[in-house]
């Protein structure tokens, strides 16, 4: 029986218009790197920084500290820009199916390869809290704030388990719309499934280790009798 689900926040539970892909891309070019698709969309469910830090290097730049810095707070600037003219939104049927586990007794983390000063205000957009009220959607939030190191490392999703009280890994499902979502839930050992409502699609996403792939983690609810 599932106890624990994490789930990505931005093109898994939250639709952010694309907005994460186009602030990370530009602030990357902006530093005169090349920046290929492929390689962006690799490292886009990492941490911020460290995803900066690797685009800069794979685009011909010397990434130096201050220059990933100036590009990481570029990154945060077109970001704040970006959900301000267009805020962003459930993915449809998601919280239905947040409300549905919890109803189970299923309890819910957000994990994000976003720190805690993106993380905060794109939760409060669309009015998510953690509490112990019914109405309240969440258990725990772990952002890279949170972690000595952010995704595919497995810290985002065993300090989920910390927070939430769940001790077995065999018990959590862990979702995201990334190849690096995936990594991390193969490297905590816990039921790893990959959702379509991201930019990749089932085939970028199968030839990577997994147990599901789902269209979206409504399809979750279907899982929770499930074990790794």
């Amino acid at each position: 029986m599932i106890e624990l689900v994490a789930f990505d926040m931005a093109g898994t539970t939250i639709d952010d218009h694309g907005s994460v892909y186009l602030a990370l891309s530009t602030a990357v070019e902006e530093t005169g790197a090349r920046v290929d698709p492929i390689a962006l969309q690799h490292w886009m469910g990492t941490d911020k920084v460290t995803a900066i830090t690797a685009l800069m290097r794979l685009g011909g730049v010397t990434a130096e500290p201050l220059a990933v810095d100036a590009a990481f707070g570029r990154f945060r600037q077109l970001l704040a820009d970006s959900y301000r003219q267009n805020p962003p939104v459930a993915i449809e049927g998601v919280v239905d199916t947040l409300r549905e586990l919890r109803r189970r007794g299923i309890k819910i983390a957000l994990t994000t390869g976003f720190s805690d000063d993106v993380a905060v205000p794109l939760l409060a957009s669309v009015g998510w809290r953690v509490g112990q009220d019914p109405t309240d959607l969440l258990d725990a939030v772990v952002t890279t704030s949170d972690v000595a190191e952010g995704r595919p490392a497995p810290y985002l999703i065993h300090r989920a388990m910390e927070r939430t009280g769940v001790h077995d890994v065999r018990a959590v499902l862990a979702a995201g719309d990334t190849i690096v979502d995936l990594q991390a839930a193969k490297n905590a050992g816990v039921i790893a499934v990959g959702v379509l409502t991201g930019k990749l699609g089932r085939a970028e996403l199968e030839p990577h280790p997994h147990d599901y792939i789902l269209a979206s983690v409504v399809d979750v609810l279907e899982l929770a009798e499930a074990r790794a």
